[in-house]
């Protein structure tokens, strides 16, 4: 799990500082919670970071989205997927087997 940076502030601090947090919050995992009478009611995070949670819930809510993952960890424990190396040569992106031996420059062989 990402380790997010979180600040908790009263609102008449956030009101000092608004466009400062504003600022900050575009930072990656950057969160601010706001208390209100030391009961935390609202968070700001980056626009990004608010539409990452949106398509997260409607992705976990969804229950046709829910079976088809669930379905597919299932095929992925019992072997039934192609690798990754497979799919990319199929589809043209390796042209070329990889090497069996990796190559090591002379410099690095002492």
């Amino acid at each position: 799990m990402i380790k997010k940076e979180e600040t908790i502030l009263p609102a008449t601090d956030v009101r000092k500082k608004f466009f400062k947090i504003l600022e900050e919050v575009k930072k990656p995992n950057r969160v601010y919670t706001i208390t209100l009478g030391g009961k935390h009611r609202a968070v700001i995070m980056s626009a990004e970071e608010y539409e990452a949670w949106r398509e997260t819930i409607e992705i976990a809510t969804n229950p046709e989205i829910v079976k088809d993952l669930k379905e597919a960890e299932k095929d992925f424990k019992a072997g039934r997927y192609t690798p990754l190396e497979e799919v990319l040569k199929e589809e043209g992106y390796i042209v070329r087997e990889a090497p069996k031996k990796k190559y090591v420059p002379r410099s690095y062989k002492r």
